[in-house]
C-alpha cells in the first residue's frame, strides 16, 4: 500500500501551528496574527463573541479590514485561533498533580477557569475537535495521565471526554449564572431564591410528586457544587472499571515458583511484559484491520474490472 498524501491544511490550522506563509504585502511591524487574535479576544471578552468581526478588529487595531484578510483569510479561522488562544494549554502542574484521578481533577478544574475567564469561547459551535496545538495538548495531558493504567488507548480517550465534557457543561452553567448576576443586578443566593420560589409556585405535588420533595427538601437552595460531585462519581466508576481490568489480567498464582500473585504482578519486568501483551494485541488488531480494507478494496476492484469487461 503506498503512504496516503498529507492532507492540505486548511489556513486556519496552519496558523495555529505556525506553518502558514506570511502575507507579502501589507502593514509589517504593527500587524501581526498575534497581534489580531489578541484585539479580537479582547473585544470578545468585552463585548462578547457576538461583537467580534473583521471590521471590529481592525478599526481596534486601526488598520482597514483588507489589511486584516491579508493576515487572516476568514472569520472562522480568526475564531479558531480566538479559541486556541483563550483556552491555552494546561499547565506542567497538572502533569504532577499525583495519581491518574488527581491529575484528571486537575484538569478538569483548569480547563474550567478557562471558560470562566473566556465564557464567549462556550458560544463558539462544536463542528469537531480542533486540530490545534492547544486543543492536542489538553488530550495529551488527560492520555498522560492515564498512562499507567491498564485502560486501552480508546477507553483513556473516553475518560478524558467525560472530563472535558463535564468542565464545557459545569462552564456554560455558570458563566450563564455569572452573566445573570450582572444583568440583573443580584448575587448568586438571590437567584437561588428567585429560583426557588418561582419552582414552588409552579410546580404541584400531584403532577410532578419527586421533583416537589426535592424542592420541599430545599435542592436548589443548596451551596453545593454538582458537577464536582458529578465528575467525581464518573471517576468513582472509571476506577471501579481500572480496577476490574486490572483483575482480569492478573495472573493465576504460580506456586511452584514461590510467588504469590501480589510478588508477581509487582515485578517490574512481568508489568513491562504485559504491557509489551496489550501492545501486541492492539498491533494485532490494527493488523486485522487493515487485512479486512484490503480485502474490501480487492473486492472492488474485482468489480469495477468485472464491469467494465
Amino acid at each position: 500500500m503506498t503512504d496516503a498524501p498529507e492532507p492540505e491544511l486548511p489556513r486556519g490550522i496552519a496558523l495555529a501551528w505556525g506553518v502558514a506563509a506570511n502575507p507579502q504585502r501589507g502593514p509589517k511591524r504593527e500587524m501581526s496574527v498575534e497581534r489580531i487574535v489578541e484585539a479580537a479576544v479582547e473585544i470578545a471578552d468585552a463585548e462578547g463573541l457576538g461583537a467580534v468581526s473583521m471590521a471590529a478588529v481592525a478599526s481596534r487595531l486601526g488598520f482597514t479590514p483588507m489589511s486584516l484578510y491579508r493576515y487572516v483569510s476568514a472569520k472562522d479561522d480568526l475564531i479558531l485561533l480566538m479559541q486556541e488562544e483563550a483556552t491555552g494549554a494546561p499547565s506542567d502542574a497538572t502533569r504532577t498533580a499525583g495519581d491518574w484521578r488527581e491529575r484528571l481533577e486537575a484538569l478538569f478544574r483548569e480547563q474550567l477557569q478557562h471558560y470562566l475567564r473566556h465564557p464567549w469561547v462556550l458560544d463558539i459551535p462544536i463542528t469537531g475537535v480542533p486540530a490545534t496545538p492547544n486543543s492536542a495538548a489538553w488530550m495529551d495531558a488527560g492520555l498522560s495521565a492515564l498512562a499507567e493504567t491498564p485502560l486501552s488507548y480508546g477507553e483513556r480517550l473516553s475518560v478524558m471526554l467525560l472530563v472535558t465534557g463535564t468542565a464545557h457543561w459545569a462552564g456554560t452553567i455558570l458563566a450563564g449564572y455569572s452573566r445573570s448576576e450582572r444583568e440583573q443586578g443580584l448575587d448568586g443566593d438571590a437567584i437561588a431564591r428567585n429560583e426557588d420560589a418561582l419552582f414552588r409556585a409552579l410546580i404541584t405535588e400531584d403532577a410532578y410528586p419527586d421533583l416537589r420533595a426535592a424542592i420541599e427538601e430545599g435542592v436548589f437552595l443548596e451551596d453545593s457544587d454538582p458537577f464536582t460531585f458529578a465528575l467525581e462519581r464518573g471517576l468513582d466508576g472509571v476506577a471501579a472499571y481500572i480496577a476490574a481490568v486490572g483483575e482480569a489480567d492478573r495472573p493465576a498464582a504460580r506456586p511452584w515458583l514461590g510467588l504469590d500473585d501480589a510478588q508477581i504482578t509487582d515485578d517490574k519486568r512481568f508489568r513491562e511484559a504485559q504491557k509489551a501483551v496489550r501492545a501486541a494485541e492492539k498491533a494485532l488488531r490494527d493488523a486485522r484491520k487493515l487485512e479486512r480494507q484490503a480485502a474490501r478494496e480487492a473486492h472492488d476492484r474485482r468489480a469495477r474490472q468485472a464491469a467494465s469487461g
